[in-house]
């Protein structure tokens, strides 16, 4: 009963939606206030009741209720109460109607935060944010629906799933569920996908106010562009939190020793991040000199496009992934919604295309604007190298009749050179002028740090001798990272000069006069890091097999591995669980126990493999069971990886997000600036993001 109301409340949800675009539309058209102030409330009303239809499918998830195809496809009684809540978004069904709550979640903060400030964008902002968010509510009522429920009819091999009940069927009611994918039973599969979503969602507002900018033609204010990039860069954090915890998520449980192998999925959420960063970067150019407006109305569409590409990709299983859900029945409905609002923006922006003149010219081309705009072709570059390797299966069996797969060769040498060169203007950009620039001003600030990472390169080439190219990267990572810790001593010197402080409280009144600057750079000083942790899976990572029996050891390195024996038992979730018992040496000393095992979950018929792993700030030794025999003795086949510099990306990921963290908090001159905006105009509230 309570289902079929969650049902009823999710269908009185689309109309609503429905109804907001179509109001909104009609009523910035005719100029009918009357038309979008039905359309604003309406859009108000679809986040409560789509909440009202999570709490009514978050509870059958708990409570077991199996009547329902996806409580029975994704939760069972093996599984403890919070693993099924997060089933939520464990499955096809739910996680579509969790990205469509998130959608309508941004929608009504925007109503309820930036109705007066933005009065004249907003019918057309109701109408492209609410046309995304009824296309994803249509798709949960009518093609992937949570609340369908399983049918029996008499005779026939297979249950049916559908809402309404089928002509001569029985509603069947199974004792237990299938259960989650074995693969999603990982904290970071719990944080992965609603921070992803949260990416996702976050992007269509900009979009939405672009559009809006566009049809109104206020493209050429700069009141939207601030709006925009606080809810782009809201977006970022988000996503790149996800990127992070994805990666950690493939380290773990994928079982074969890495954290990004380039799976159509993982790309699918690069690329939207890839040409988000470069939007952030542009927007600098268009708040301070009022330039590249048509740029970053480019980089908006493609950003949005990009999203909702990547959920086609993912939801609809057209691209073989380990990550994406089975094929549906969504591809056409994607693809038709994908075409249609990617080339009506395209034709919108083209018709107002006069109206985003920049207010000035690129002077030279050793300025901070020419800087900005060779790291956006870059980042552009990158995404669109991304998206040819990721798509070219589907193009290459379109035109020939046979998937040509990419490999990650592919991905590495073609991004690669690109990634050094967009890394390298890391460095260099924080000490280029905006309009023009003393080039020999540069070269002089530019020497210590050049100098000095020639130093570490040469003790380092000196140590690695058969790995060229890593010389090279080690010396790109060293000249920005001192190339960004001068620009840290140059601000705490001045400070220290004119105001007597120590360099402790120097530093820190550096970030609470200029957070957005010095936060960046935090940003920058993780990617450095999570550079770091490339070069040395790149070059440096080793990896051997072998089959042994008790007492034997393999050896790979400085490290050998000791097989001491094999045991299984039952474990937690419905799962039987073989492993090996090793002890770890690292030139004979002896460092650890290992225990690399296999878990099979009996109701999937699904075998996971759970890698035993000593980490230290350097290395990973990661190992892996990779099959056994018990008669006529023991014996185990291991493979194990020396994974050089990993965890540098996990701790450049965390000084990333403590970075954005720094960058979006507001400082003391923001917070002034709001008290006085607020005091004059109470119907004016500026964003948490800061300037």
């Amino acid at each position: 009963m309570l289902a079929n109301i969650g049902l009823v409340i999710l269908f009185i949800a689309f109309l609503l939606s429905l109804f907001a675009t179509l109001s909104s539309v009609y009523g910035g058209v005719k100029n009918k206030n009357a038309w979008v102030e039905s359309a604003r409330n309406a859009s108000l009303l679809v986040f409560p009741l789509l909440s009202f239809s999570i709490i009514v499918l978050l509870y059958s998830l708990y409570v077991m209720d199996f009547s329902l195809a996806y409580v029975y496809d994704v939760s069972s009684t093996a599984m403890s109460p919070f693993l099924r809540l997060t089933a939520l978004w464990g499955g096809q069904q739910g996680s579509v109607l969790f990205w469509a709550w998130i959608m309508s979640a941004f929608v009504m903060i925007v109503l309820l935060r930036k109705w007066e400030e933005n009065r004249a964008l907003m019918p057309y902002v109701i109408t492209t944010s609410m046309l995304t968010t009824t296309f994803f509510i249509a798709v949960v009522v009518f093609i992937t629906n949570p609340f369908s429920k399983l049918w029996y009819i008499p005779g026939a091999e297979d249950l049916i799933k559908t809402v309404f009940q089928p002509v001569g069927a029985v509603q069947y009611f199974p004792v237990d569920g299938r259960g989650l994918n074995p693969l999603l039973r990982h904290f970071g599969m719990i944080g992965h996908p609603p921070t992803t979503y949260i990416g996702f969602t976050g992007f269509v507002i900009p979009f939405s106010f672009a559009i809006a900018a566009l049809v109104t033609g206020k493209s050429g204010e700069d009141g939207w562009i601030r709006t925009t990039r606080r809810w782009t860069l809201l977006a970022w954090i988000f996503l790149s939190i996800g990127l992070v915890l994805g990666g950690r998520w493939a380290y773990d449980v994928l079982g074969w020793g890495g954290f990004w192998g380039w799976d159509p999925v993982e790309n699918a959420m690069f690329m939207p991040w890839l040409t988000g960063t470069a939007f952030l970067h542009s927007v600098m150019m268009t708040e301070k000199r009022g330039m590249l407006k048509k740029w970053n109305m480019i980089l908006i569409i493609l950003t949005y496009a990009l999203t909702i590409f990547g959920t086609f990709i993912t939801r609809t299983g057209i691209i073989s992934s380990v990550h994406a859900f089975s094929k549906s029945a969504l591809g056409p409905a994607f693809f038709a919604f994908i075409g249609i609002t990617f080339v009506s923006s395209l034709t919108l922006l083209f018709t107002r295309w006069d109206t985003l003149k920049s207010e000035h010219q690129l002077e030279s081309f050793t300025s901070r604007e020419a800087v900005f705009v060779l790291q956006n072709m870059l980042f552009l570059a990158i995404a669109f190298a991304v998206f040819w390797g990721t798509v070219f299966p589907l193009i290459s069996e379109l035109i020939t009749g046979s998937k040509i797969t990419v490999g990650p060769p592919y991905f590495k040498k073609v991004t690669g050179p690109l990634f050094f060169a967009l890394i390298l203007l890391m460095g260099v950009a924080p000490f280029s002028s905006w309009r023009k620039q003393s080039l020999a001003k540069v070269k002089k600030v530019l020497l210590t740090p050049f100098l000095i990472s020639l130093g570490a390169t040469a003790v380092w080439g000196y140590v690695h001798r058969t790995h060229p190219f890593s010389i090279f990267g080690l010396w790109l990572v060293s000249f920005v990272f001192f190339a960004i810790i001068t620009e840290f001593w140059r601000g705490i010197r001045v400070r220290m000069a004119s105001r007597g402080e120590n360099p402790l409280i120097a530093l820190f009144k550096l970030f609470r006069r200029n957070q957005r600057r010095y936060g960046g750079y935090i940003i920058h000083l993780g990617v450095i890091m999570i550079a770091l942790g490339v070069i040395g899976d790149t070059y440096f990572k080793q990896e051997t097999q072998g089959t042994l029996k008790v007492g034997e050891a393999l050896k790979i390195g400085a490290y050998s591995l000791r097989f001491d024996g094999l045991q299984g038992f039952p474990g937690s979730d419905g799962r039987d669980i073989v492993e090996a018992k090793t002890m770890l040496y690292k030139n004979d000393q002896f460092i650890r126990e290992l225990t690399p095992r296999r878990d099979f979950f009996v109701v999937q018929q699904q075998p996971v493999t759970v890698a035993g792993v000593y980490s230290s700030l350097n290395v990973d030794v990661y190992t892996m069971l990779v099959g056994w025999e018990t008669q006529p003795t023991q014996s185990v086949t291991l493979k194990i990886y020396v994974n050089s510099l990993i965890n540098w990306v996990w701790t450049g990921g965390m000084v990333l997000i403590l970075g954005i963290l720094i960058a979006v908090c507001p400082s003391k001159k923001s917070k002034r600036r709001v008290t006085y905006v607020m005091k004059s105009n109470p119907l004016y509230f500026e964003s948490f993001l800061g300037d």
